[in-house]
Formats: structure tokens, sequence, C-alpha cells
């Protein structure tokens, strides 16, 4: 073989082509493919045999191009075969190439077919030779004409035939890729390219995961011809598939404690990833492919987003030019989600029409959780994220930069959600990804220092969530810390308490850190400034309260700031408890100073005094010698001398101006609770433990505090408010220092008595003696208070709110027990003197409803374990109970029968202080919902079922309690119906509503019971009447759509009012009792919000049925068509509208009263006629893109539109017109200068007024774009609209006539009223005038 092959190529080197020719005519077709297959295996002189051949045998003959013929279609399952080296079978099909084009237009036909037949046959799995068939493609496409069976095609369309042919056949997985590759080079129309970019997405179903990347890397080289956003969505939708299918299996694992995976997680994330990286660097190389990336996710509003788009997403904002783009479109779609979710949550007429929104936080979470398999491209994105997240949506600065918002509330808004979601990655991330731990301390250091004008709770919560999950890593990065510490002087009060108190668990660990700051706080102490001496005493009672002396009593607050196991064990080998004593003491001789300092400075130290002895009890002989001698200073020792303190000294002067200098009364609360907890742990045995030396010398000073307190409390009682120079004749104005100086003391001398109150009592041991004692420090408390009062009536203006209470939480849970429960027959005698006093009572509950206001604003309350939420939801548990049992044993109709004043009663005040408690629980404790409703439980009825009861019904059972309580006020006559108990009863209905499960039973008998309310409640109180409808579609919308009840509301309001056609009698309708002439007018206003909600998720509706249009494809589109008539959310808001119309068009012929009413009604026709104009957008719209007769529903609401509300709006525009010209003018009997006033008013609103121009151009907007859907659908919709004549702006000469005619009587009428006014004056006036 090697002879022939050899003679081949020496003749081909030689001049005589003939004796080639005639050689290789010689041999047979078999013993050339034998030949170069020899050639071909041997590695050697392969292409210089093959182009011999070509040599040899010219196109022009038909043995010539049989030969080649033959060549070629033995050379490509040879190169396919992989038998050969790789150089060679390159050569080789370099040269099929180049000889390509000369090939005649038959034999280019049948050599493509031959490469179609072994790609449908599964032939070409190795796609060396595959190159070779686009140069064939291009070659076909030149030709002129080619016969295909009986018919000749020219070459391009013959090369369309086959490229159909081959995307229309069965691929074999293996040559995908290479067919990708391949198409690269094929020149290919639009439609064509469409047609195989489908073809290639369907088939990564077929493949194996590991085949994805290479793929995807090939259709993103072969979207530079184009298909860039089908190939990007099919890209996503692929991955989105494979993350459902691998979620469900995770589930199904999980029922069933099997684990089924198809596909391993590791590596479909890995998977995942390289993909990602794959399309990043495409799109740094080819900016259009990010362009219709984002544009894609933009006009779709984000549907199509999962994880790995989020993912995606974010490596693609790695590129400087897409970052901002990628980070505001998040931000967008974050918001608007959040507000979907809570607009579809909130109506049950929306959440039966469209399916729960998927949860893009959700996504994003999931991202976080994904990046974790190496998806280091992912991770510096989602740390950016989250402080945009964090930065955009957190709290901001109220007026005068006070924080608008609690931290400790429970995230609600869109905002509040967006930015706690911000945390979550950022928290989520840090504890997954070592290499951007330090970034993310840093910035939240830098944010904490930095901003000092906006709120920091998220940053400073936040902080604290990293600190506990990973203090020891934190440790590493002190140097951040103690860096922060240096600027603590500089910011605000509630940022470094925050910060603190995050950072605390690390003090225990670190002795550099705790040094650190402890040199940064004493510094502080000495600052100008007084911000930064109150963060000193902030810092230096933190550091009490959490190192705890050894022989200190356990706490439950002291074991939950160590939650972190790496701390706990930690704490005991480096600090010993002689350490820590030494460390506290050191700590209390600094805080010392402080004593003599301003008034919030001393104040800090005192509440925070309360609390550190309670944590450190070993610290009890220090801080309460401490407050002994400094008690002393303001303490008058002469028994004889009243009153027995110095009031004196307890304010300051600068000029003009009067100052608190020492708040004698929190001084004196801090000794009381001190010495109370102190002798309430010493008669506890076995609590502590100490030397008897330190027994005898703090029995001594103890004593000394019982004799002064006692002596206090003595001549307190004695002292008449004359003592105090506080009598009825005193001066309590804020504008002279005389008033400044009595109100101060006022405040003193009152907080003074609570805390004798709180003292007397708790040491009393139900003694009637010392309960006497309380009753007469309360009298003299309430006569100081009622002077206050009457004076600050009888300013302008309060000076002051009432004082906060100086009780404590505790104590006032204990006073309101023992009052109103304690049924003990030992206690009877004693209490009985403090039950007679009705004001010692009403004062008990209305400071219980103080603590309770100011737990729901701030999340805590003053006083100790104020700031402790579990003890404080324990005595919140126990004034619930007290306050339910004390309102629904002693009704206020029974209370006081002959007192006129009902708004004070103890009743009112129980059952407002459980509205605040109820509102308190729902905010700060919403996971201890059902202790409370536990705590309710006064009678005993629901001690069986509570075991077994879900949180709806033990709601229940409490709502049908209220619910009698209303029924009964509702039952006596108007007479005795009290209207504030009435509205409380409401809103407690209304915030307990809001436990009921709404698909639940009780759900049903809550909105049948509100609705029987309304119908057959005929009582004329404005205020009942807007609480009670407002509760009735408060919970109607979670049920169904309110438009039904909306309709016959505006039945009864037109009813009541009357039409606006005086000669029109209106027919009786009263579907609700509770709508009279006298509270139409606010019932009108509710009903408009209402219908205004209505719209506004009408016009949610449209807008996700559009975005629902625009991003379904051709295809979706005609199966939408063709379903049109039966769509369920189109037919939804048909409906809605149809029926929401009908209740307009009773409104506009109700005669409502100017002003308010008018004005509403006018702004929601016009955003009526907004949202008709937006739907009829919509219907073009899809005429546009799917052709097809327009639904009948449709053209029935725009008929309804025509006879029921254009035609009445101008009507009702008329009727405000008139109404408001006529203003003044019926009214003959007052002044000129009065009438004239009122009617310059009056024109002054109606110029300035934009309702009635906005309300015309909306009502021709609308008609103009329902011209245009006409010429669409080819339906005549205008056949329905009438041409107003409103428009017809012609001068009315009668009417024009009749109003100058009246003009001039008027004007006649005043000349001659002046004229005798001027002639009954006396002359001298005359002539001075």
């Amino acid at each position: 073989m090697k002879a022939a092959i050899d003679k081949v190529l020496s003749l081909s080197e030689g001049d005589g082509i003939k004796e080639l020719e005639h050689h290789l005519s010689a041999l047979s077709h078999d013993q050339l493919t034998e030949m170069i297959t020899n050639a071909a295996l041997k590695g050697k002189d392969s292409a210089a045999l093959i182009k011999a051949i070509f040599k040899a045998s010219p196109v022009s003959s038909s043995v010539g191009a049989s030969r080649r013929m033959c060549v070629y279609k033995h050379c490509i399952p040879l190169c396919e075969s992989g038998d050969l080296k790789r150089e060679v079978a390159s050569d080789i099909i370099g040269l099929l190439m180049l000889e390509t084009h000369t090939l005649p237009g038959g034999t280019l036909a049948e050599l493509a077919s031959l490469f179609v037949d072994a790609i449908k046959g599964g032939e070409m799995s190795n796609g060396k030779s595959l190159e070779l068939f686009p140069t064939v493609l291009t070659a076909l496409a030149a030709k002129e004409a080619i016969a295909y069976g009986k018919v000749e095609l020219s070459g391009e369309e013959y090369k369309k035939h086959l490229i159909n042919s081959l995307c229309s056949s069965r691929w074999v997985p293996q040559c995908v890729i290479h067919l990708t590759t391949m198409f690269r080079d094929v020149p290919l129309s639009p439609e064509e390219l469409q047609f195989l970019t489908e073809k290639i997405l369907r088939m990564f179903q077929k493949l194996d995961l590991q085949e994805i990347p290479p793929l995807v890397y090939q259709l993103l080289l072969l979207s530079a011809k184009g298909c860039k956003k089908l190939v990007l969505e099919g890209i996503v939708k692929y991955f989105q598939k494979q993350d459902l299918h691998q979620k469900e299996e995770q589930k199904e694992g999980e029922s069933m404690e099997v684990e089924v995976q198809t596909i391993p997680q590791d590596q479909l994330r890995h998977v995942e990833g390289t993909v990602i990286l794959h399309i990043v660097f495409a799109v740094r190389l080819d900016h259009e492919l990010g362009r219709e990336f984002l544009k894609s996710l933009k006009v779709s509003q984000g549907l199509p987003l999962c994880p790995f788009s989020v993912a995606l997403l974010l490596s693609v904002a790695r590129i400087q030019r897409y970052e901002e783009q990628v980070f505001e479109f998040l931000k967008g779609a974050i918001t608007k989600n959040f507000k979907d979710e809570q607009i579809q949550q909130g109506s049950k007429f929306l959440l039966d029409l469209l399916p729960p929104c998927r949860s893009i936080s959700q996504m994003i979470l999931d991202t976080v959780k994904n990046s974790v398999f190496g998806w280091d491209h992912v991770t510096q994105s989602l740390v950016q994220l989250g402080f945009i997240l964090m930065d955009y949506f957190g709290p901001k600065p109220g007026p005068f930069g006070k924080t608008t918002e609690n931290s400790t509330t429970i995230a609600k808004t869109p905002s509040q959600l967006a930015c706690r979601l911000g945390g979550q990655v950022l928290l989520e991330s840090f504890k997954m990804h070592e290499s951007i731990r330090v970034e993310i301390l840093e910035q939240v250091l830098n944010r904490l220092v930095t901003k000092t004008a906006s709120p920091v709770t998220h940053f400073i919560e936040l902080l604290s969530n990293i600190v506990m999950s990973a203090p020891m890593i934190l440790l590493e990065s002190s140097s951040k810390v103690t860096e922060t510490f240096d600027m603590l002087s500089f910011l605000p009060l509630n940022t470094v308490q925050g910060l603190l108190k995050a950072v605390q668990p690390l003090l225990k660990v670190s002795m550099s850190l705790k040094d650190a700051l402890i040199l940064v706080l004493r510094k502080a102490i000495f600052s100008s400034q007084l911000d930064a001496r109150k963060s000193a005493v902030a810092g230096f009672l933190l550091l009490l309260k959490n190192f705890r002396v050894l022989g200190s009593l356990a706490s439950s607050q002291c074991s939950q700031a160590l939650t972190s196991s790496q701390v706990q064990a930690d704490v005991h080998s480096r600090y010993s408890s002689t350490a820590n004593e030494a460390f506290c003491l050191e700590i209390l001789s600094s805080l010392r100073r402080c004593l003599g300092q301003q008034a919030d400075v001393r104040l800090m130290l005192y509440e925070g005094f309360e609390d550190v002895l309670r944590r450190n009890s070993q610290l009890a002989s220090s801080i309460m010698h401490t407050l002994l001698s400094q008690l002393k200073r303001y303490y008058e020792p002469e028994q004889d001398l009243l009153p027995p303190v110095k009031l004196e000294s307890c304010i300051t002067a600068q000029g003009d101006q009067v100052f608190l200098q020492e708040p004698l009364a929190h001084l004196l609360s801090c000794t009381v609770h001190c010495v109370l907890w102190h002798q309430s742990v010493s008669e506890t045995p076995g609590e502590i433990d100490e030397d008897e030396d330190d027994d005898e010398d703090e029995g001594g000073f103890q004593n000394e505090l019982y004799t002064i307190l006692d002596s206090i409390t003595r001549r307190m009682i004695k002292s008449e408010l004359e003592d105090f120079e506080l009598d009825k004749s005193a001066e309590f104005s804020m504008t002279s220092s005389v008033g400044m100086k009595n109100s101060i003391y006022a405040v003193l001398v009152m907080g003074i008595y609570e805390v004798l109150i709180e003292y007397c009592f708790t040491i009393g041991n139900y003694s009637k003696n010392r309960f006497e004692e309380v009753l007469e420090l309360f009298n003299h408390y309430h006569k100081l208070a009622e002077i206050l009062r009457e004076k600050s009536g009888k300013a302008r203006a309060a000076p002051n709110k009432t004082p906060r209470s100086l009780l404590s939480m505790a104590f006032v849970s204990t006073l309101l027990t023992a009052l109103f429960r304690d049924s003990a027959q030992s206690h009877e005698e004693s209490l009985s003197v403090l039950r007679s006093s009705m004001e010692f009572m009403r004062y008990s509950v209305s400071v219980a409803l103080q603590k309770v206001q100011q737990l729901e604003e701030t999340g805590h309350t003053d006083g100790p374990e104020g700031q402790s939420p579990e003890k404080t939801f324990r005595h919140l548990c126990n004034i619930t109970n007290v306050l339910m049992w004390r309102y629904t044993n002693i009704p206020s109709a029974v209370e006081e029968g002959g007192k006129k004043d009902k708004s004070q009663s103890v009743s009112l005040l129980c059952l407002e202080g459980l509205l605040h408690i109820f509102s308190t629980v729902l905010q700060q404790y919403p996971s201890k919902v059902a202790n409370i409703l536990c705590s309710l439980d006064v009678s005993g009825e629901m001690e069986e079922e509570s075991e077994n009861a879900n949180l709806t019904e033990k709601a229940a059972f409490y709502i049908r309690q209220f619910q009698r309580a209303l029924f009964t006020q509702l039952s006596g006559g108007e007479e005795d119906f009290n209207s504030r108990e009435a509205q409380l009863l409401v809103s407690i209905l209304s915030l307990l509503s809001r436990l009921l499960e709404p698909s639940s039973e009780q759900f049903v008998q809550m909105i049948t019971w509100t609705v029987k309310i309304c119908k057959e409640t005929s009582f004329e109180d404005i205020s009942f009447s807007k609480g009670a409808l407002s509760l009735l579609f408060n919970l109607h919308i979670l049920y169904k759509s309110p438009v039904s009840v909306l309709w016959e509301l505006c039945q009864d309001i037109h009813s009541v009012l009357g039409d606006i056609d005086q000669d029109v009698e209106v027919e009786k309708q009263s579907h609700f009792a509770i709508i009279s002439t006298k509270t139409a007018a606010s019932t009108t206003l509710l009903v408009l919000s209402q219908l205004r909600k209505v719209l506004d998720d009408v016009d949610w509706l449209i807008a996700k049925k559009k975005v629902q249009s625009t991003s379904d494809g051709v295809t979706s589109g005609c199966a939408t068509q063709s379903a049109g008539q039966q769509d369920p959310v189109e037919k939804a808001m048909t409906l809605q509208l149809g029926t929401l119309l009908t209740a307009l068009n009773e409104l506009m012929q109700t005669a409502l009263p100017a002003g308010a009413c008018t004005d509403t009604l006018l702004r929601e026709l016009s955003r009526t006629y907004t949202i008709l104009t937006t739907l009829i957008k919509y219907y073009i719209q899809m005429c546009a893109t799917h052709p097809g007769q327009l639904p009948a529903r449709v053209e029935k609401l725009v008929k309804l539109s025509g006879s029921h509300l254009t035609p009445q709006c101008y009507f009702f525009i008329t009727y405000v017109q008139s109404g408001e010209s006529s203003i003044g003018a019926n009214d003959k009997k007052k002044k000129k200068k009065e009438d004239e006033a009122v009617l310059a008013a009056s024109a002054k609103v109606l110029r300035e007024t934009k309702a009635i121009p906005t309300l015309i151009f909306n009502i021709e907007q609308y008609e103009k774009f329902l011209i245009l859907l006409s010429k669409k659908s080819k339906v005549n919709l205008m056949q329905y609209m009438k041409l107003s004549t409103s428009r017809d702006f012609r001068i009315n000469v009668a009417t024009l006539d009749a109003a100058l005619q009246e003009q001039q009587e008027e004007s006649q009428e005043a000349e001659a009223s002046q004229d005798s006014e001027e002639s009954q004056a006396p002359k001298k006036k005359k002539r001075k005038k």
C-alpha cells in the first residue's frame, strides 16, 4: 500500500497530470479510500495524497466529480471516527474546506444531505467533521439553482430547507454542543436563528448537568448573531426549573425521612456558578447582551426573578456600567414585591383571583445560602445590596432630629421590611463567608459613627446579632471596635447605649476592649458636652450590671446577655469575682462625681442604680451609702420643721431662667426602691451570704434610711401646700421666673408624694394605719394636681402634660390587684380605707393607663425592671386581668350614676387601659398574644377550653364578652348611651378581630354580628357610627369584596340627605339604620375612602394583567385571547367597576353638604375616570396584539358609564358650583362686610380648586381613548356617550339678567340700611368722621 501511495505522490509532483489521472482511473473507489485511510492512520502524507487526488480529479468531468465526492464521503466519517490524530484530522478537514467551493451544486446538495442524515442518525458525536458543514452550506447558498426532486430551488432556499429539516429532527444529546459550535459559522436569517435557539434551549433538559456550562458558553457566542433575550431567558428558566425540582425533592425527603436526590445540590450550585461566570464574561465583551438582560427584567417588572437570576444580576453588578442600574432595579423590585404582598393579603377579592406573589426577599436569602458553594463573584454584591437596603430604607429622622419609629416595633411597611431584609442578608453573609466579615463589621461601625443625624437602631440590631453569632471572630477586629469607642463622646446617647449593649459580650472576654472603654468613659465624664457625660453614665451603669460580683443573686437577665457558649466558657477562667468587685467599686467612685452635675445626668444615675442593684446585689452597700449621703443634702434633720425637704436647693437660676438642679423625687424613688428590694431579698433565707461585719455596717445605715423615710412621710402628711408656697394663689405661668419655680416645685412635690405612697403601701404589710397614711398622702397629691389642672385650664395653653408617674410598674400591678381582686378576710379592713376613696381608685387605674401608653410608644417603662421585656410583660398580664375583672363586674352604668362626667369613670379608664394593652401586645409582643388572652380569663370559663383552643378560638371567646358589653350599651335608651364607652368597645373589637383567621367560622360570625349592629342601631352618634362602619369595612374586605355594601350605603345616604333636584322625591331606603341626617356626612367620607381602596385594587389588577400580557409570548397570547371571554380577572374587574359606577351614581344625585364631602366625591370621580381610561388602554393593547372581538361585558361597562356616570357628573358639577356661589347670599340678615368676606373666600376657593377641571379633563381623556378602542375593535362604543351641555359656553341671557337684578336689589338695600344707621348716629360722631 505504501508503494501505491508513493506512486501517486511522485506522479503529483511531476508535471504529468494526465499520467496521474490515468493512474487514478485504474484504481477503484475502494482502493482509493483504503489508500487514504492507511495514509491518515499513519499520520503521514494524508493531506498530500488528498491534494494529489483532487489535482487529478477536475470538477468539469463527471469522473473527477465522482472521485471527489468519494473522497468527501470517506473523509467525513473517517475524521468523525476518532481514530485519527487531531492534527491529521484538522489538516484533512482544512483541505476539504478549501476545495468545497469548487464542487458543483448537485454534489454540494448530496454532501449536505449526507451531513443532515449523519446528524439525524447520531453519527456526529466527535464533531470534528462538522467544521466542514458551514462551508458546504455557504457554498450551497451561493449557487443559483439546485435540483431538488422534480423542482429546482435557489441555493439560499435549499440551504433554508436543510436547516429547517435539521432543526426539526431529533438530536442526539452528545452532538448538541458540536452543532451549536458549528452553527456559529453558518449564515442564518433572524427566523432561522430563533428556530435554532429554541431547539438548543429545548435540548437543555436532555443533557447531563455537567454538559450545560460548555453548551451555555457556545450558545452565548451564537447569541452574537441575535436572539440575546431568548437565550438569556431560556437559561434562567432552565435553572429556575432545576431549583424548584431540587426544592421539591428536598421537601419530599424531609417528609419521608429519606434522602431523594436525582441531582446533588452541590453539583447543581457549582454548575450554576460556572454558568453565571460564563454569562458575566459574555456581558463584559458584549454590552448589548447586558442591556438586553436588564431590559427584559424591567419590562416584565421582575416576574422571571428566581435565586439564579438574582445571583446573575448581582454578578453583573460587579461590572461598573451596570452597577447602579442593577441595584436600582433590585431596590424597586423588592419594595414593589412587599407592596404587592400587602395589597393582596389585605383583600380577599385579590387573594381569590390571583395566586400569591412570589417572595423576592426569599429568593435573595436563598441566593445568600447558595453563595456558600464558591460563588465569590456574588458575595461582594450581596454585601453592597444589604447596605443599600439598610441605608435607603432605614428609619428616617423626624422633626428636630427625633426618631420617627420605635426600634422595638415589628416591621410592617414595605420600607421597614426592605430594611430588615438588608440586615438579614448581611447577617447571613457574615455567618457564611469569612472573607467579607471584616468589611461588614467596618461598614456597620462606620455608619454608627457617621450617621449621627439619623436613627441607627437597625445597624445596632445588626451589630448585636453579629456579636451573638460570632463573638470570638469579632475579637480579631477588636482594634476597629476600640476606634469606635474613641468616638463615643461625639455620638448621640441612644447610639451609645445601643452600641455598648451590643458589644457587651465582647467586654467579658477582652481585657483590652474593657480597658479602652473605661478610659474613654472616664474622659467623657469630664466632657463639656452634656450628651457625652450622659453617655459616660450609661456606659458605666451597663458595666456595673454585667460584671457581677461573687455572691450576687442569679438573675434571668444576667444569663440572657451571654448566650454564646464561646463567651461563657471564657468568663470565669480569665476574671475572678474579686477583680470584678474592685472594678465595680472603682466605677462607682467615678459615678459619684456625677452627683454634682446637671439634673439629666443625675436622673440617669438614679434610674440606673435601681437596675444595677437587682443585677449585682453585692453592690447594695456602696450604692445605698451613696444615695444616703446624697439624700441628706436635701433632708431637713430638724423633726419639728416643715416641710421635711429643702426644695430651694433643688433649683438653680441663671438670670430670669430657673432650672431643676436635683431631681429630688427620682432620688427619693431610687432610694425607696433600693431599700425595699434589699429588704425583700434579706427576708428570703439563704439568698445573701455576707460577713458579719458587713451585716452590722449595713444594718446601721439601713436603719438610718428607714428613719429618714419615715420622718419624711410623717412630715409630708403634716405639711400643707402653703408650706411649699403652692396654694391656690400661687402663680404657675411659664413666662415668669416665679411661675417656673413653682411649676418645678409642684412636679417635685407630686413626685415625692407618689414615691411615699409606694413606700408606705409596700412596707405597711396591709396595716390599716399605713394605708391611712397612703390615703392622706394621696389627698395632698390630688389637691395639688387639681390646682395645677385648674391653673393650666385658665391659661390659653397648658404649660406641660401631666408629669409621668413615679410609681413602678410592679407596684401598679400589686396595687390594682389589692384594690380590686384581693378578697382575703385579713386584708379587708385595711383595704377598705383605700377602697372608700373613688378618687384614689381612679388615680390607680389612670397611672396603669399611663404606664401602658408609655410601653406602647417606647417599648419600655420608667422605674426598676422597666427595661426588662419579660418582667414588664408579666406585670402587664396581671394588670390586664384586674382591668378586665373590674370592667366586667362593675359596669359603668352602675358606677357613680349621679355623676355628670362619665368620661373619667373607673370602668372607662379600665376599658381604655385594655384597648392600649391589646394595641401594645400586638405591636411589641406579637408572639405572646395567647398569654395575654389567657390573663383576661377572670371567670374561669376558659380554663377547660384553653388547653386545646387555638388563637382564633381564644380571641373569639373574649370578643363575645366585649360584644355583650356593647350590646348592653346599645340596648338602653339614647339618654343612657355612653358614646365614649361604645367607641372604646368598637376599637377593642377591631383589634381583637385581627387575631381571627379570615377563613374561620368565628370570623364569619363576627362579620354577621357587625352587619347586624350597623343595620339595627339608630343612635345619632357620629364617632360611634364611624367606628362601627370602619370595623365593618375592615372585616368585610378580608371576607369578600365590599362593593355591594357600599352600594347599599350610598342608597341610604341618598335617601337621608335627599336629591340635588329638590323636586325629585327619593324612595325611602333603609338598609343601615346607623345612617341618619346627623351621621350621613361622616359616613359619606368613610364610604368614599373605601371606594378609593376598591379602585386601587382594580388599578393594581389592571397593572398585573398588563405585565402578564407583555411578558407572555406569542404562544400564550393566542391562548389568552381564545379564552378571553371567560377570563376571571377581567370579568371581576368589570363587575367591580360596574357596581362602583352604580354606587357613585347614587352619591352624585345626593344633596351632599358643600365642603369635604363634595370635594372628596369630585376627587374620587376623577380617579374613577382615570381607572376606566387605564382599562380601555389595556383593551386597546389587547386588540393591537391579538385582534378579536371585544368582550361583551366591557361594552356593557362603557354603556353604564355613558348612562349613569357622565351625564350625572355634569349635573353634580353644576350643583357644586351653584352651591358654592350662593354661600353667604342666602343669609341677608348678616352685615354687608361679612357677606363680602364670605363671597370673596368662596370665590377664592372656587378659583384655586382643581377638582372640577381635573374631572372634566379625565372625562374627555376617557372618551378620547374610547374612540381609539372603537377603531381597533370595530365596535362603536361612542354611541353610548352623549355630548354634555356643560361644554356649551354660550352666555345664558335670562340667567345673567336675573343675577344682575338680584345684585342691584341687594346693593339698594345695603345703601338704605347704611343711610338709616347714619341718621340715627350722634352728630358728634358724624363730625368726627
